[in-house]
């Protein structure tokens, strides 16, 4: 590259004594930036408002979530029916569950899982109700009767919850795997309407079959969807064995096919499914078996996240053809399942053109299904079936918040002026670089800063190499050129705010496919955001990080962490109620969070905690991969003394996270983390007395 001419005389300030009012762009970056708007006397005061539309809470969060005139996200447990005295506080039910126990809270560590079984009815009922609306509205002949796929979660309480909040509606379960088929059928057996649905799906061999017939002998509503042509031979042997007759459904392979990335098992290639002859067939063999009469459901799944209503109507429509031919074809029909695809409007936007939101509402999707059915079946004179659906994602994607803590942040570049001297003892070649470097700035052309910034960090990171430069000549090089792109205008790179979570085991599917999911803080919302973050989370993997967000940002806007430090900044994650527990694993034996249940109540704070539960210990997660902890703790101890083997003991029973002591935090620095709420104590984990730790041991070894 050819050299500037630079007078030798002419003087060069040295980048550390530079002024930010030298260079002709914003010097400071967005930080700095809003920090000088907000001091501006003319300056527009901040508010939640303003957050609440930096972040689109408006958008992905109705009904359910919003933020307060306090400046915290709160939920509306009924959604838009939420009375003002009934909204709860996300900040004071994390202060409740978080802070010590001599405060009046819980002492749970963090992170925290925070359920709210109303948002769950709620989704229940709004499910049910928008079907029932379109049935009604359109003069339908068939009523809606719905499943929940328990793979989405499988929680028992979550689990009974569903069963419970739809046996009105007659709602019941599906299942996919022996273990699935075994809690939906006690469940159902338990608190189900006895006309509920408990559907079959999966691959399936004798002992799954079997099971599904023994559910028929105990009065449950059980239908064995077909997935393959052979699995008819099996249902066959199995129901002639026990004596039970059974009710059969197929799933169809369709020919309509989701583009999106959860599409990928729907068409004519998908995973699952019959095609055409293969659905002969089978009428074929019930027929010369005398069964046809088994035969009454048809099932199909377009895929997860159907983005509009134009192709849920052709999918539906092209199933109701199969399904008004096999009643043709002398099957006893009485149901079409529609599968899943009802969509989760993940970034607020409400369009089709990714998988992180959908084109409709709910009572949109109720509509269009129920009108492709009922076409389709007038066209060719058969009665309207029971329409069900395999909504999972809908129903318990809101009713959960994970809540984790920021408990530390990469440091902004900082220019320290003592160390200016190191550039004059740069070789000569690295020298004239600095110095065309400072007059390019001077002239405020950029281009020319960006390839004399670029050359003089590569030139001396050779001689560095070398042994020619020294560490601490590498640190001024990098911060004069960082001072001069920020003063040329350029961005200030995100800072990295470290979090204390797995991505692995928390958030699954933000690591797998790309699944992004709303994250903001959970307080502060009254005060500007004035730094650009990423997430980094505790893991000893790259790949633990999240570094996209919603609204295609690749990064978000955070608070500086407070004073003390290291405590008390606490994000949520929303949305994340479907399929991210039951797919999290153990990357670096972090288990799951501490979960709490939070009601609506007519109390102080509007809430009360009806169950709370600390995750998994060291111990557990050790025990889960066939160590034991008991005979570690042994063999520890005998090199140990009384003090340690203490010590000891209270890792073993100590959750895999970091751990903070809060209260010591405020008292060093004067301040508090901004969570206490009343006699609630401040909202960060507490840890266990020694009494206690000593216990969780003595039952380790019994």
């Amino acid at each position: 590259m050819p050299a500037l001419a630079v007078d030798a005389a002419a003087p060069v300030a040295h980048a550390f004594a530079c002024d930010a009012a030298r260079f002709p762009a914003p010097l400071l970056g967005p930080a700095a930036a809003a920090a000088a708007v907000a001091e501006k006397p003319d300056a527009a005061a901040w508010s939640a408002d303003l957050s609440s539309a930096l972040y689109n809470v408006d958008g992905w969060g109705a009904p359910y979530f919003f933020v307060n005139d306090d400046g915290d996200v709160a939920v509306r447990p009924h959604g838009a029916a939420t009375l003002p005295g009934q909204e709860i506080d996300l900040a004071k039910v994390v202060a409740k569950a978080a802070g010590p126990r001599s405060g009046g809270g819980l002492g749970l560590p963090l992170p925290l899982l925070v359920r709210f079984p109303d948002v769950l009815r709620h989704r229940v009922e709004a499910l049910n109700s928008a079907f029932d609306y379109a049935v009604r509205s359109t003069g339908y002949g068939g009523r809606y009767q719905g499943v929940y796929p328990v793979k989405c979660n499988q929680d028992r309480h979550v689990v009974e919850d569903i069963v419970e909040f739809g046996e009105p509606f007659r709602f019941g379960l599906e299942a996919g795997s022996k273990p699935e088929l075994l809690l939906a059928m006690s469940c159902l057996a338990a608190r189900g309407n006895p006309d509920a649905l408990l559907i079959c799906n999966g691959y399936k061999d004798d002992e799954y079959v079997s099971l599904a017939l023994i559910a028929r002998t105990m009065g449950l509503n059980t239908v064995i969807v077909l997935e393959q042509e052979e699995e008819l031979d099996i249902v066959v042997d199995a129901s002639r064995r026990l004596g039970v007759r059974p009710v059969v459904g197929m799933r169809a392979k369709l020919r309509t096919k989701h583009a999106g990335h959860f599409g990928s098992t729907s068409g004519e290639k998908g995973k699952f499914g019959l095609n055409a002859a293969q659905i002969l067939s089978v009428v074929a063999k019930l027929k010369t078996l005398g069964m046809l009469d088994c035969l009454q459901l048809l099932h199909f799944h377009i895929g997860s996240q159907i983005p509009t209503t134009a192709l849920l109507g052709d999918g539906v429509g092209e199933a109701a053809q199969i399904y008004c031919e096999l009643a043709r074809l002398g099957a006893a029909m009485r149901v079409i399942d529609v599968g899943g695809g009802l969509g989760i409007d993940y970034d607020g936007s409400h369009s089709a053109q990714t998988d992180m939101s959908v084109a409709y509402s709910l009572e949109e999707y109720a509509a269009a299904v129920v009108a492709a059915v009922g076409r389709v079946c007038d066209r060719k004179g058969v009665a309207h079936p029971i329409i069900c659906s395999e909504s999972g994602r809908a129903l318990v994607s809101h009713h959960s918040v994970l809540v984790f803590e920021a408990f530390s942040a990469s440091a902004p570049g900082r220019i320290d002026p003592a160390t200016g001297y190191l550039l004059d003892e740069l070789t000569d070649d690295c020298h004239a670089d600095y110095r065309n470097l400072m007059a390019a700035a001077v002239r405020g052309d950029f281009d020319t800063c960006a390839l004399y910034a670029d050359q003089l960090k590569r030139r001396c990171a050779d001689q560095f190499k070398d042994g020619v430069l020294g560490l601490e000549h590498l640190a001024a090089v990098d911060s004069l050129c960082e001072i001069v792109a920020r003063g040329m205008g350029a961005a200030e790179p995100p800072r990295t705010y470290h979090i204390n979570l797995s991505v692995f085991t928390s958030l699954p599917d933000m690591w797998a496919i790309g699944q992004m999911f709303p994250i903001i803080p959970i307080q502060r919302l009254g005060e500007r955001p004035a730094v650009d973050g990423v997430l980094s989370d505790l893991t000893c993997d790259s790949d633990g990080k999240v570094d996209h967000f919603i609204g295609g940002r690749h990064s978000l806007p955070l608070h500086e962490l407070p004073v003390h430090g290291t405590r008390g900044y606490y994000l949520g994650m929303f949305l994340g109620g479907a399929y991210q527990e039951a797919l999290g694993g153990l990357h670096n034996l972090f288990g799951g969070p501490s979960v709490v249940r939070v009601s609506q109540s007519d109390g102080p704070h509007c809430f009360a905690v009806t169950r709370a539960a600390a995750g998994p210990s060291c111990a557990d997660v050790l025990r889960s991969m066939q160590h034991e902890p008991e005979v570690m703790f042994e063999v520890l101890k005998q090199r140990t003394d009384g003090a340690t083997a203490a010590a000891l003991a209270r890792a073993f029973g100590a959750m895999p996270y970091l751990s903070f002591d809060p209260e010591a935090a405020a008292m060093a620095s004067g301040e508090s983390s901004g969570m206490s709420s009343d006699s609630e104590g401040s909202a960060a984990g507490a840890a266990e007395e020694d009494d206690d730790e000593w216990e969780f041991m003595r039952g380790l070894t019994v």
